[in-house]
C-alpha cells in the first residue's frame, strides 16, 4: 500500500479550501485533522484502513493544503485592501 494515494490529494484540496474560505485557526485545524485520522482507526469502512505511513502523509498533505489556503486568504485580503486604499486617493 502506498503512502500517498488519491485520498491524500483529496485531503489537500479539502484543507486548502477550508483554509482559504472557512477558517484560519491552526489549533482548530490540528484538532479536526488529527481527530479525523484517529477516528479512521475505528471506522468500519474500507477507505479508513490505512498504514501508519499513509496516515502521517495525510496529515502532511492536510497541513500543506491548510497552509496554502490560509496564505491565499491573506494575500487576497492584502490585495483587496491595497486596491481599495489606492482608489480613495485622488489621482494625478
Amino acid at each position: 500500500m502506498a503512502f500517498v494515494n488519491f485520498y491524500s490529494v483529496i485531503h489537500f484540496f479539502i484543507w486548502s479550501t477550508s483554509g482559504r474560505y472557512f477558517f484560519h485557526q491552526w489549533k482548530f485545524f490540528f484538532i479536526l485533522s488529527i481527530g479525523w485520522e484517529i477516528l479512521e482507526l475505528y471506522l468500519p469502512f474500507e477507505f479508513a484502513v490505512e498504514e501508519l505511513g499513509n496516515k502521517v502523509m495525510d496529515i502532511v498533505f492536510n497541513t500543506a493544503g491548510f497552509y496554502i489556503g490560509t496564505r491565499l486568504r491573506y494575500d487576497g485580503l492584502t490585495d483587496q485592501i491595497s486596491n481599495t486604499t489606492s482608489q480613495n486617493h485622488p489621482g494625478p
